[in-house]
């Protein structure tokens, strides 16, 4: 009996999750994170670099990042990487060592991180989706094409969209545990 990779299907929602965990990641909740810089990239020797490839990342305090840049000709290059992402935050230069103080969050700023998280998740609900239609469509070819019953298509259909209602409410629990952690005063 022929088979979609349903191993592989669930490996790319995997993915998926674990693309929406790096996002959120990456959005603050007013505690310092080494993770709230690395998807900022720097110019650095005339190509773009990770932040965490020209220098290191450390967080000092709750409050507090610190950048201890390597080549002291890429100070201001990480600097400005930071001012001009959309993080809102102020670094402060000493020699190769940047710190970077993780101001509170107003409220205002704090339902916008949470819109944002909401526009992330459905991003990630939307790449599994993809990836359950891409399965049911194999499915219905290799039917089509005589190589599985149309028993053995519904029941793998089936375990398709079991595994998409248990990525789904990942991505909801993922979320709400975000939302909770932003709104966290």
């Amino acid at each position: 009996m022929a088979e979609v990779d349903l191993d592989d299907i669930k490996r790319r929602m995997g993915g998926a999750l674990d693309a929406l965990d790096r996002e959120f990641n990456g959005l603050r909740t007013g505690r310092a994170s080494a993770s709230l810089l690395e998807p900022l990239t720097v110019e650095a020797y005339g190509s773009p670099m990770p932040i965490n490839q020209v220098g290191t990342v450390n967080v000092a305090e709750a409050r507090l990042l610190t950048v201890q840049v390597w080549d002291q000709q890429l100070v201001k290059a990480v600097e400005k990487a930071i001012i001009e992402s959309e993080l809102g935050l102020n670094p402060q230069t000493e020699g190769s060592l940047i710190r970077i103080p993780i101001p509170d969050l107003s409220e205002e700023r704090r339902v916008e991180l949470k819109k944002v998280a909401g526009r992330y998740a459905e991003q990630g609900k939307v790449a599994v989706r993809n990836v359950r239609r891409d399965g049911m469509d194999t499915l219905k070819l290799m039917e089509r094409d005589g190589e599985i019953s149309q028993d053995d298509q519904k029941s793998q259909a089936d375990e398709i969209q079991k595994m998409t209602d248990e990525h789904i409410t990942l991505i909801d629990e993922s979320l709400a545990t975000k939302e909770a952690e932003i709104m966290q005063v």
